[in-house]
């Protein structure tokens, strides 16, 4: 059981680099402070070119959008989203429809007093403060009653978050908390650093977040699919991101960096 207390206790903190201003950084948004940029200068430096895998993540979440809302599902929540902007979930779906809702999830002060002005004139997508350890505070949150029908299919993303849930807080039973809150024909896209293919580049992230205030760390790419439990795992099924549904377009060079592992499921009749 996770100490509830604990998870409420999380303090504004400008000192340390956050991971929700990190990863801003690194898309090249500007809701991030000098310590997260100096956080990604100093991992360019050690790994020249690992930018591309955040932007190969964020790539990810927009394809899946896209082909939730072609496959009927409007309904999405975004847990540890970070800071809604270079192309997140609501700017994604409203290009495609008007019948959307967002509820984006993050348990850091800031980020959220930073997302709350980028969300004022966009009455279909909102912010709230909660940890996703804690599902009842999201799930039973006010906000999530006034956008999100639990008895309709809904898409939980969990992008790049599940990393930074320690072994202690039981992961892989979180998320089974959240797939049984899921109505039929609901989705789960998950995205995880897995040191399987380049152990040092992921060796490295865990060491360079290990300074910040959100550790991280990588997990076997077994475990991660093991995450979607009776879920049906689409076509292509879990991959490097690069490999998921890429676009006509898309290079096929091999990217620098196969260190996050995902993929998109559904949950049966």
């Amino acid at each position: 059981m996770v100490d509830t207390q604990r998870l409420m206790s999380r303090k504004m903190d400008i000192d340390r680099p956050c991971a929700a201003r990190i990863y801003d950084a690194f898309l090249g948004g500007s809701h991030n402070f000098g310590v997260e940029r100096r956080f990604v200068e100093r991992a360019e430096a050690e790994l020249p070119g690992i930018t591309e895998v955040y932007r190969e993540n964020r790539a990810f979440v927009r394809r899946a959008v896209e082909y939730l809302l072609a496959h009927g599902v409007h309904q999405f929540l975004d847990l540890g989203s970070g800071i809604p902007t270079i192309g997140h979930v609501h700017e994604v779906a409203r290009r495609r429809t008007g019948e959307f809702r967002v509820l984006y999830v993050d348990n850091e002060p800031l980020t959220v007093a930073h997302s709350r002005p980028l969300l004022d004139d966009e009455p279909r997508a909102a912010i709230i403060e909660a940890d996703c350890r804690d599902p009842e505070s999201v799930l039973r949150s006010p906000e999530a009653a006034a956008l999100i029908d639990f008895d309709r299919p809904v898409a939980l993303l969990m992008s790049a978050v599940l990393h930074f849930v320690p072994d202690r807080d039981s992961p892989a039973a979180l998320v089974e908390t959240y797939r049984k809150a899921l109505a039929p024909d609901s989705h789960l896209a998950i995205t995880h650093l897995t040191a399987d293919h380049d152990p040092a580049t992921a060796g490295t992230l865990e060491r360079f977040y290990a300074e910040t205030a959100d550790p991280l760390v990588a997990r076997p790419a077994k475990w991660i699919d093991a995450l979607f439990g009776d879920f049906e795992v689409l076509p292509p099924g879990t991959s490097h991101l690069t490999d998921w549904r890429p676009d006509p377009d898309q290079t096929s060079a091999v990217p620098r960096y196969r260190v996050v592992h995902g993929g998109l499921a559904r949950k049966p009749e």
